[in-house]
């Protein structure tokens, strides 16, 4: 999910590896050779369906995501939000509703827009509060 589609890069997106001695680093942008453990993964993204057709069959009853800021906005700053983003979490919660599992959901799971984090300084700057809450309304209006 990290590289496909219209969503852009997330500061988990470019965190490096650590390790004892080695502190990780946050690029700018992916560096070739650089080992991003936030790239490997389930790829819930491309197997959603599969994934919550298991969960039903598990017995759940509800399911923990997040809404990823940088599929509904990919920089953090645009005007209006990606619709592609906001279908795939459309589809995604009509999924689990049609195996009556409750999506309960996270707007911000640590991963602000790197853009946002580099050209506004992260939630230092007061816009990057603005345009969290633009993303947050537009979630509580898509999803309420």
């Amino acid at each position: 999910g990290v590289l496909n589609t219209s969503k852009g890069y997330s500061v988990a997106d470019v965190m490096t590896a650590g390790a004892h001695g080695v502190p990780r680093e946050i690029t700018d942008g992916v560096v070739e050779g650089k080992y991003y453990p936030n790239h490997v993964g389930i790829d819930f993204y491309g197997h959603y369906k599969e994934d919550i057709a298991m969960f039903a069959d598990m017995g759940f009853k509800c399911f923990r995501t997040s809404i990823a800021w940088t599929r509904i906005f990919p920089l953090g700053d645009e005007k209006e939000p990606n619709e592609e983003g906001l279908q795939f979490y459309d589809d995604v919660f009509d999924e689990l509703l049609k195996y009556g599992i409750e999506p309960v959901i996270t707007l911000s799971h640590f991963e602000m827009p790197y853009h946002l984090a580099k050209e506004y300084g992260g939630f230092m700057n007061r816009k990057t509060i603005d345009f969290f809450v633009k993303f947050a309304e537009v979630c509580f209006k898509r999803y309420k």
